[in-house]
């Protein structure tokens, strides 16, 4: 039996409000001034959500594995991955304070959901709800760690130690074992030659931490690609718990 189109939309923002972790803080009275003017929207691979220079006129928030790449693309054509962004956070207008250019372009690297905000709705509810406020500023902190975490780790970390670390983010972000991505979609994150890329893979195959088929990475063994990883991994996890933890107010909140 069908539901009717109003309890199927209720029963979207739910799984909304549920899944990112963002919008699972807010109490049922900071809930009430966004939900109105919400709209959720499915978005596969490959779609941009946001390009560089465009005034950012909603805020995305992700869920149900979706995970957006910020990348910045550098002379000759050629660009690399500064941040990602899953369930446990939002794409556009949250630093930024209301409409402005985007620095970055916004690729959605894993399919899923989002939830789509109005910029005007988010900032009157920023005034009027002191942890509404408090929860954007909180993550924008968690954002720009992430940010200058991978500028080093870009650095000074060998290709292996961050391939694992982005495969690790990656699988939290999207909340599954299976990471539709090829090899290609991963160099290019990197910033590496995808054969590159490929004798790193096969290496990680070999030591049974992944496999790769069609398309799609399987996380195996999330210990052992913990091991091989690098120290950035644990250290924007645990600065994001610190800043924001369960509830948005930081890990003692």
């Amino acid at each position: 039996m069908d539901l009717p189109r109003d309890l199927l939309a209720e029963t979207t923002l739910d799984a909304a409000f549920a899944g990112n972790r963002l919008l699972a803080s807010l109490s049922a009275d900071d809930r009430a001034m966004l939900e109105p003017e919400m709209e959720i929207a499915e978005f596969a691979g490959g779609d941009t959500v946001l390009a560089f220079g465009e005034v950012t006129r909603r805020s995305l928030f992700p869920f149900n594995g979706m995970m957006v790449s910020l990348r910045r693309e550098l002379m000759g054509g050629r660009s690399v991955e500064v941040a990602a962004i899953g369930r446990e956070g939002a794409v556009g207008g949250i630093i930024s304070c209301g409409e402005a250019p985007a620095f970055t372009q916004a690729v959605v690297q894993l399919p899923g959901s989002a939830a789509l905000i109005p910029m005007p709705v988010l900032e009157k509810a920023k005034a009027a709800s002191p942890h509404i406020r408090n929860l954007f500023c909180r993550y924008s902190d968690a954002l720009l760690a992430q940010v200058m975490q991978s500028v080093a780790c870009n650095a000074f970390h060998p290709i292996e130690a961050r391939a694992a670390r982005w495969l690790l983010h990656a699988r939290d972000r999207a909340a599954s074992d299976r990471l539709e991505l090829t090899q290609e979609s991963l160099a290019g994150l990197l910033g590496v030659q995808r054969t590159t890329v490929n004798a790193v893979a096969r290496v990680l195959q070999e030591q049974r931490l992944i496999a790769y088929r069609r398309g799609a990475i399987q996380v195996i063994d999330r210990a052992g690609l913990l091991r091989v990883s690098c120290d950035c991994y644990a250290a924007v996890e645990d600065h994001f718990h610190a800043v924001l933890g369960p509830t948005g107010r930081g890990a003692k909140g």
